[in-house]
């Protein structure tokens, strides 16, 4: 294995990244080839639910890139989350020509709704998928380059660089309630039709994008590994341990922020485009502060500055929203709380870090019983 083998895939982690290969090939066949009647079989409904699971661990693992190796708290990556979405939207709502309700073939039904005469030139270009697929990327990264560009070398940091990121979400989230926007208002974008040419409901296409959201996961557990293993990794460790002696050692540490602020908010943009065609809408609430602190939670859940911990937060977090609003959705806010609270008391680095710690209590017990019994053995040669 070569060393840039070994530093993408060492340390177990390869055994994650099979396991997402394997997840990305069983689920489709066991969904499209497996009849109903086989325990086997997974259902239709469930593929898409899989889905948006691993569109979540995709953009836990970005927040755990800013979070858990830089120190950067952000309480606004719903944000890029959202833009991503929104960018898929888009070049969804322009697959849906003159099917919509009013049968405008130039205008999306809410435009023709409001009156709306041509269509905004942000628009443009949407009907491509290489555009739109550049804009999931590229809206995202701009606008936290931007944000990265006059924060960090404001040398903004700590808590109020938290309440700024959050500032921005909950801006974003007012201008998009507004209808003037063009990107639907309180509504937002929905009643897609087809991506690629493919019925975005049909069996195959739910689960050809369950397959490229593992697919995506697995390239961004990649590329954060690759990140966070290469000296780039060990300068953005000091910055979260140290900052001013980084700085004072010579490293432009805004220059680091920046760049790894910006890669992970062109993730979670990705994370936002594979999650929009399988639930089937994007709309402002997307953008609301809760959300990016839900993020948040997930990470801290499964263990931050891991880039696995994220992931298993991710989806047991989520797997347990499914059910506890199936079963009690009253108390669902207050259990979402109560875990926040739990782990931040008593399993402060996550449950990956209490897998650790157990595993490090159990070694520590058999080298001191091994060490006792060597202690108490004879020795036969003093006994003569």
């Amino acid at each position: 294995m070569g060393p840039l083998a070994t530093r993408l895939l060492g340390d177990r982690a390869w055994v994650l990244v099979a396991v997402l290969l394997a997840i990305a090939v069983a689920v489709p066949v066991l969904n499209l080839w497996v009849p109903p009647s086989s325990p086997l079989h997974v259902p239709d409904h469930l593929v898409p639910l899989f889905g948006k699971y691993l569109t979540y661990a995709l953009l836990a693992l970005s927040v755990d890139l800013v979070w858990g190796y830089c120190g950067i708290l952000s309480l606004g990556h719903g944000a890029f989350f959202a833009l991503g979405g929104y960018a898929m939207g888009m070049y969804l709502m322009r697959q849906i020509g003159g099917r919509g309700v009013y049968g405008n073939p130039d205008l999306p039904d809410f435009m023709v709704f409001l009156n709306w005469k041509e269509l905004p030139w942000y628009w443009y270009g949407f009907d491509e998928f290489w555009f739109a697929m550049l804009m999931v990327l590229a809206v995202p990264g701009a606008l936290a380059f931007l944000f990265g560009w006059f924060a960090f070398r404001s040398r903004v940091t700590g808590v109020y660089l938290s309440i700024i990121t959050q500032a921005m979400t909950f801006a974003l989230l007012l201008a998009f309630f507004r209808n003037d926007m063009g990107f639907g208002g309180n509504n937002g974008l929905t009643d897609f039709k087809d991506i690629l040419g493919a019925p975005i409901q049909a069996p195959g296409t739910r689960a050809a994008l369950f397959a490229a959201s593992a697919l995506a996961l697995v390239a961004g557990l990649l590329v954060c590994r690759l990140v966070v293993t290469s000296k780039l990794g060990k300068v953005l460790v000091a910055v979260r341990d140290a900052e001013s002696r980084t700085r004072f050692l010579g490293y432009r540490v805004e220059h680091y922020k920046l760049f790894v602020w910006t890669l992970s908010a062109m993730l979670a943009g990705l994370a936002g485009a594979l999650y929009v065609p399988q639930v089937g809408i994007i709309n402002p609430s997307e953008f609301a502060p809760a959300n990016s602190i839900e993020i948040v939670i997930w990470v801290a859940v499964g263990g931050r500055g891991t880039l696995l911990g994220p992931i298993v937060g991710a989806v047991l977090v989520n797997y347990a929203k499914t059910w506890f609003t199936g079963a009690f959705p009253e108390f669902w806010l207050f259990a979402l709380g109560g875990l926040f609270v739990a782990v931040t008391l008593f399993m402060p680095k996550g449950l990956l870090g209490l897998a650790q710690q157990v595993r490090a209590r159990l070694e520590a017990r058999r080298g001191a019983k091994g060490g006792a019994a060597h202690a108490v053995r004879p020795d036969p040669q003093a006994a003569e």
